[in-house]
């Protein structure tokens, strides 16, 4: 990562004209600023990038997601054309894994459509290569533009790249954190002059009590509503998988990814990932607020168990040389772990379907489905 940013010296320029930026607006400028946007540049994933994510981790994660897939389809009919979306695809990895356990199952296989949502030029050519043997493939710039029918969507760390907002409590009321010039001409937080009006009573409970100095942060509900309404009047479901809290709650989360290690959010703009947690029941309660069904949320670990990720690691390493093996029961720990570097807690999974569709694979022990692959 380079120490001059390009986008530094644009966002300057628009702050000295325009006045301070909400952080939300800073945060789209940093991903998707067309010339130096972080996620329109580069490819920023892997041991050589800035972040891994779980499909990277291993083939098991992307395999039992292709699974539950086929458990939805089952359930709502085995339509005779499914839509497979997948929201942010990375390169790819995660979908070619899921098309390959549902490979085994040739009537779904062959009723599929792939769908992916990618604005990444970079990442649109990785996704290429991977899936390149794939038929029935298209690639969208927003989930609007995929054509109706029933669904399964895929948003695997999706949400938190979303923009963010972020207030901060004073004695008068709520301001709007903002990110604006010191004295020395660099970016630092600030917050807006004025009060946000009666802004309390939209507020969750708990964070009507928050303390002088608390920062809340909330994303609009625009992009899981898209999805909820989706599946809740074309059929399907969708699996939401990030990194997140389960209550809404006062606390800052905005942060910056660059080269696997945490990094200043506000130093070279565009050269790191900028992110922020989920709030998993805000998504919760926008969903079921326009009448789609909620399932979950649960705990990664927990759900990646009750499709039966521990089996299907037994079956690859009964299969593997010694040193293949010791990487297989790694990326199990990593996947499933609670401990230092495990997604196993930190990562929640949920579900939104259509309302009649009562119960999905991996939400309850009573539902398990055991991973039976080749």
């Amino acid at each position: 990562m380079t120490e001059y940013s390009p986008l530094q010296s644009e966002l300057k320029k628009l702050i000295k004209t325009s006045g301070p930026m909400p952080v939300w607006r800073y945060m789209e400028l940093c991903l998707t600023h067309p010339k130096f946007g972080y996620y329109v540049s580069r490819d920023p994933l892997g041991r050589e990038g800035d972040f891994t994510t779980a499909p990277e981790v291993s083939q098991m994660f992307g395999e039992l997601l292709g699974l539950w897939a086929a458990s939805v389809w089952k359930a709502i009919g085995s339509p005779q054309l499914l839509r497979l979306i997948e929201l942010g695809p990375g390169r790819g990895t995660l979908m070619a894994d899921a098309l390959r356990a549902l490979r085994v199952l040739p009537p779904l296989y062959q009723s599929l459509s792939v769908h992916l949502v990618e604005i990444n030029p970079v990442l649109r050519e990785k996704q290429r290569s991977t899936l390149s043997g794939v038929r029935n493939i298209a690639w969208h710039d927003s989930i609007d533009d995929v054509p109706d029918g029933p669904a399964v969507i895929f948003a695997n760390e999706y949400f938190d790249v979303l923009p963010v907002h972020q207030v901060v409590r004073r004695e008068n009321g709520w301001h709007e954190r903002v990110v604006e010039l010191d004295s020395h001409g660099k970016l630092e937080f600030g917050v807006a002059t004025d009060p946000i009006p009666r802004f309390e009573v939209l507020l969750p409970p708990l964070v009507r009590a928050a303390p002088i100095g608390a920062v809340f942060e909330w994303r609009p509900d625009a992009e899981i509503m898209k999805i909820a309404s989706r599946v809740r009047d074309q059929d399907g479901a969708a699996l939401i998988i990030d990194y997140g809290h389960l209550r809404s709650d006062a606390g800052d989360t905005f942060q910056a990814i660059a080269r696997h290690s945490f990094a200043d959010p506000l130093k070279n703009p565009g050269q790191a990932d900028v992110t922020a947690h989920v709030d998993f029941q805000s998504l919760v309660r926008a969903s079921e607020d326009i009448g789609a069904r909620v399932h979950g949320p649960v705990p990664q670990g927990d759900f990646l168990k009750r499709l039966g990720i521990e089996t299907r690691a037994v079956t690859l390493m009964a299969k593997a040389s010694h040193e293949v093996s010791e990487d297989i029961s790694s990326a199990l720990k990593r996947l499933i772990g609670t401990g230092r570097g495990g997604m196993g807690s930190m990562f929640k999974v949920m579900a939104v379907s259509e309302p009649n569709l009562t119960s999905v694979a991996g939400f309850a022990d009573e539902q398990e489905t055991k991973a039976e692959l080749p």
